[in-house]
């Protein structure tokens, strides 16, 4: 995030810095543990020099290949191909991948089930392959991209084997290019085998493997102890304002399509009492990044910018705030809430903070602990490591859910509790303010980062009342209705 028209937003919404709340993580004895994880971007071609060995191999032998010895040439190399794709930082080198999961694996070894929101590949992967691979065509293009999702599925499998694995594709996990996807394409047909092979039911392994090559979407049910849940994933690039085919046609087809699907789920889910949780990748809602690096003037009538191309997937999910339970998000790298809030009831939100390391932050993962009678998030703790490499690599607790807001779960009714005060505190001074602040932006809370937020104290009170505003409201109007004073003149 940036500010709303002064300073990066990645620095201001993580300067306050509160004592250490760090405790090991205990379970309560009502709840089951769940990893959440989002945003891995693994970069295959870290070390460029591996990219033929693993061109040619399949994904059962790409661990060999990747976690090796580094070639000589291996800092070079990938200076260059980053200069050439015009990267804007480092996403995820094996290294890094292999210790996340370790680490995850060495905090809880046997979590009922793992969720994975979207984005599994680098950014500017095609740039990459097509540069290491001038004559490559589609198809091969498209297999070399399935075939990292593959090993990423792969190595969950191996470090979680008695854990059911769900994935959601991201903007970034594409057969063509980032934001580009054909429905029924090879690559969704690849990686409904992939994502299948992440389950251990074979009722949910058929559903996987009937449902997802059409549009990336499909629904299972979550397993015992958890009761009576279903989770519906969905691939929302087709909803992404940014959305095109993979001939470059814009389309809102396959995003109607889907839509229609996930209202058909939810309401067979009511009709039969069913809980649901939905996972996708882009949250609904007001994308607060650009908005704020775009300087949109929102009180003056200027539109904030929208993560997708209409409100649809959003007016959707709030329809149903007696069936879900919990929405999971990624996208944004970042540590956030969202809610969705109707008469009828509140949807929580929650966007998982990243692995890859490319915005400045420190990877993260989030083991969370769920109440099975009501498919309730009763409790969370991040966890984050201490350098962005993966080598000689620690991670510790950076914050746990109840300890720092002093809530009883990420239900609907605290998560309003808890977004109504933020809306409150204009001066975002409050300790709930400071924590969100602190840990939004998952890295370092050293001299470095309290100096910077010494100097930018009086944008942050500036930025403050706007961004919280975004976490509740995620339609335009509503957003100007909360961000602006009520002096400001509608938008024409």
């Amino acid at each position: 995030m940036k500010s709303l028209h002064l300073l990066p937003l990645l620095a201001l919404l993580s300067i306050v810095t509160l004592p250490s709340q760090a405790q090991s993580p205990s379970q309560a004895a009502h709840t089951v543990p769940a990893l959440l994880l989002s945003d891995i971007h693994l970069d295959p071609f870290h070390d460029p020099a591996r990219f033929d060995a693993l061109l040619a191999a399949p994904a059962t032998r790409w661990a060999a290949i990747l976690y090796g010895p580094a070639s000589s040439t291996q800092a070079a190399d990938f200076s260059q191909l980053q200069k050439t794709c015009g990267a804007k930082g480092v996403d995820t080198p094996p290294a890094l991948l292999q210790s996340s999961l370790h680490a995850a694996r060495k905090q809880q070894p046997h979590p009922l089930l793992v969720t994975l929101s979207g984005d599994l590949l680098a950014h500017q992967f095609g740039c990459r392959f097509h540069t290491l691979a001038p004559h490559g065509t589609n198809a091969e293009y498209s297999a070399f991209a399935s075939k990292t999702v593959a090993f990423i599925a792969l190595q969950l499998r191996e470090t979680f084997p008695q854990s059911p694995i769900y994935f959601a594709l991201g903007n970034n996990d594409s057969g063509c290019d980032d934001y580009r996807e054909d429905p029924d394409s090879d690559f969704l047909h690849a990686n409904a085998a992939n994502f299948s092979a992440g389950v251990l039911s074979p009722t949910n392994r058929a559903t996987i493997l009937h449902e997802f090559p059409q549009l990336g979407d499909y629904t299972v049910t979550l397993p015992a102890p958890i009761r009576n849940t279903r989770l519906i994933v969905l691939q929302d690039i087709f909803e992404s304002r940014r959305y095109t085919t993979c001939s470059g046609t814009a389309s809102n087809d396959a995003a109607a399509q889907q839509i229609a699907w996930l209202r058909t789920q939810l309401s067979a889910a009511r009709a039969a009492h069913v809980h649901v949780w939905v996972m996708a990748h882009i949250p609904p809602g007001i994308d607060a990044y650009s908005t704020f690096t775009n300087h949109r003037d929102v009180c003056a009538g200027q539109p904030p910018v929208m993560f997708l191309a209409s409100d649809a997937l959003a007016s959707t999910l709030a329809e149903f705030p007696d069936v879900i339970r919990l929405a999971l998000f990624g996208h944004t790298h970042m540590d956030e809430f969202r809610i969705y809030s109707t008469p009828a009831g509140n949807i929580p939100v929650k966007l998982v903070p990243s692995i890859t390391p490319v915005n400045g932050n420190n990877p993260a993962f989030t083991l969370a602990e769920i109440e099975p009678s009501t498919a309730t998030l009763k409790d969370y703790t991040v966890f984050s490591a201490n350098n962005q490499t993966g080598i000689d690599t620690t991670w510790s607790e950076e914050y746990r859910f109840s300890n720092t807001y002093h809530l009883p779960d990420l239900s609907g009714a605290s998560l309003e509790k808890l977004t109504t005060s933020f809306v409150d505190d204009k001066s975002g001074t409050t300790d709930a303010s400071h924590a969100y602040q602190q840990f939004f932006y998952v890295g370092d809370t050293g001299a470095a980062k309290t100096i910077k937020a010494a100097m930018n104290a009086a944008a942050m009170r500036m930025v403050w009342p706007a961004y919280a505003c975004a976490i509740t409201h995620p339609d335009a109007a509503s957003f100007r209705s909360c961000a602006c004073p009520a002096s400001t003149p509608p938008a024409p």
